[in-house]
C-alpha cells in the first residue's frame, strides 16, 4: 500500500529543525521517498502542517493496567488483557507509536497487536522486573513464609523476586530466554510499591555488575528503576545503561551519571497524574506521601542533570486510567527546557534505546511510515502538544491511525 503526504511541513530530527513544505511517499509500511507526487492508495493534504515522526514513550508499564492496586492484585488475565488492550489502542491513538515497556508480561499484548486483535503501538520490553525481596518489584502484600533456602525465588506477572548473585543470574538469563529486549532492575524505594522505603537502597554492587554481565552477552543493556543518589551512583558504577526516574538525583550522582555515559530518563508526568488522581482512583495514602516527595523534587533533577550535560530520554511511566496524560510530559519539561533539547530526548535518545535507531524517530527514507500532524509548531510551544487536539493525523506503519 502507498500512502501519500502532500504539503507538509517536514520535521528533520538530526537537525531538530522544519524543513519547508514537501510531500513524502511511504510504502509497505516505510517512508520511501520525499517530493514526489506519484499515485498512492491514499493521499492526505496537510495544509501547510507540520509533519513530524510518531511520539516514541520511553518508559510505560502495560501490565500497571489500573492505579486501584487492589484490582491489580485480583484481577484474570482476561481482564489484564481487556485492560491492556483498551490501554494499547489509545496510546498509538494520541500520536504514540512506538513505547519502551519498562516491566511486566506483556508478550500476550504484543501477539495480539501483532495479529491484529487488537491496535498498538510498537513495544520494546523489558520483561518482568528484576527486584530482590522487599523491593520495589516485589508487590505481593502481607505475610509469607520464609523461603527454605537463599536462592529461593518469587514471581508475578510484573516481577521476579531474586537475591543474590546466581539468583539474578537465572533471572536475567530467563528474561533473556523469554524475549526481553533488555533488562529491568530497581536499586531503590519506590512510590508504588507497598513495603520499602522511597529512599531505601536495594540490590548490591554485585548483583547489579551479574546483572550488567548478563545483558552484555546479549548485546543489550540494563535499565535501573533508581531515585536516591547512593542507588544512581551505585547503579552507574556497576555498568547500568539508563537511570529511570532520578528525581533526587544531585551534583554528585549526576556526575557519575555523565562520566559513566549513562542515560537518564525523567518521568515526570507520572507524579503529577498521582498527585491529581490517586486518592480517587483507590491509590493508599502511603503511596501518595512519597508521591509528594519525588513530585516536589522532579523540575529540579532536569536542571541538575542539565547543568552536568546528563544525556536525558523521555518517558512518562503512567500507571493504568492515567496513561491517557501521556502528552502532559511535553508541558512539564518545558518549564525547564527547550523544544529542542525535548524532542531531542524523544528522537535522538529514545531511538538508541529502542534499539531502533534509523528506523524510529526519523522522516529519513527507510525509516517506518510512523507520521504525526499538527498545526503547533513545538520548536515555538511545545506546550500546546499536550493538548487533547493536538494532532490532526496519526499514522503508523503507513496506516492511518487518526484523521479528522
Amino acid at each position: 500500500m502507498r500512502l501519500l503526504i502532500r504539503n507538509a511541513n517536514l520535521f528533520d530530527t538530526s537537525s531538530l529543525s522544519f524543513g519547508g513544505t514537501t510531500s513524502l511517499l511511504a510504502e509497505d509500511g516505510l517512508i520511501k521517498s520525499h517530493g514526489e507526487t506519484g499515485a498512492a492508495d491514499i493521499e492526505i493534504d496537510a495544509r501547510g502542517a507540520f509533519m513530524m515522526p510518531g511520539f516514541i514513550d520511553g518508559h510505560v508499564h502495560f501490565r500497571l493496567a489500573t492505579l486501584d492496586f487492589n484490582k491489580l492484585a485480583r484481577w484474570s488475565e482476561v481482564e489484564f488483557g481487556l485492560a491492556m488492550g483498551r490501554l494499547a489502542e489509545e496510546t498509538v491513538a494520541r500520536g504514540f507509536t512506538t513505547v519502551r515497556d519498562l516491566g511486566g508480561d506483556v508478550e500476550g499484548l504484543m501477539r495480539a497487536i501483532r495479529t491484529g486483535m487488537t491496535r498498538g503501538p510498537r513495544i520494546v520490553r523489558a520483561g518482568r522486573m528484576l527486584t530482590q525481596t522487599g523491593g520495589h518489584g516485589d508487590v505481593e502484600s502481607g505475610p509469607r513464609a520464609v523461603p527454605t533456602c537463599a536462592c529461593e525465588m518469587r514471581h508475578t506477572a510484573f516481577g521476579i523476586v531474586a537475591d543474590g548473585v546466581e539468583a539474578v543470574r537465572k533471572a536475567a538469563r530467563h528474561n533473556l530466554r523469554d524475549g526481553s529486549d533488555f533488562l529491568k532492575i530497581h536499586v531503590s524505594g519506590g512510590v508504588a510499591s507497598p513495603s520499602d522505603p522511597l529512599e531505601s537502597v536495594q540490590y548490591t554492587p554485585e548483583e547489579i555488575a551479574t546483572a550488567v554481565e548478563e545483558a552484555r552477552h546479549r548485546q543489550t543493556y540494563v535499565a535501573a528503576h533508581a531515585y536516591s543518589p547512593e542507588s544512581i551512583q551505585m547503579a552507574v558504577e556497576n555498568g547500568v545503561h539508563t537511570i529511570e526516574h532520578g528525581n533526587l538525583i544531585d551534583k554528585v550522582s549526576a556526575a557519575a551519571v555523565k562520566a559513566h555515559n549513562a542515560v537518564l530518563v525523567p518521568t515526570l508526568a507520572t507524579y503529577e497524574a498521582m498527585d491529581v488522581f490517586g486518592e480517587k482512583l483507590g491509590l493508599p495514602q502511603s503511596n501518595r506521601d512519597k508521591n509528594k516527595t519525588v513530585l516536589e523534587a522532579g523540575l529540579g533533577s532536569l536542571e541538575v542533570a542539565r547543568e552536568a550535560d546528563v544525556v536525558m530520554g523521555w518517558g512518562t511511566d503512567l500507571i493504568g486510567e492515567t496513561q491517557n496524560r501521556q502528552a502532559r510530559e511535553f508541558a512539564i519539561r518545558a518549564e525547564v527546557e527547550t523544544g529542542e533539547e525535548i524532542l531531542h530526548a524523544m528522537y535522538n535518545v529514545n531511538p538508541s534505546l529502542c534499539h531502533l535507531e534509523g528506523k524510529i524517530g526519523t522522516l529519513a527514507t527507510g525509516a517506518f511510515a510512523d507520521i504525526v500532524l499538527t498545526d503547533v509548531n513545538p520548536l515555538e510551544n511545545i506546550s500546546a502538544l499536550a493538548e487533547p487536539d493536538a494532532l490532526s493525523h496519526v499514522i503508523m506503519d503507513g496506516k492511518v491511525v487518526r484523521c479528522p
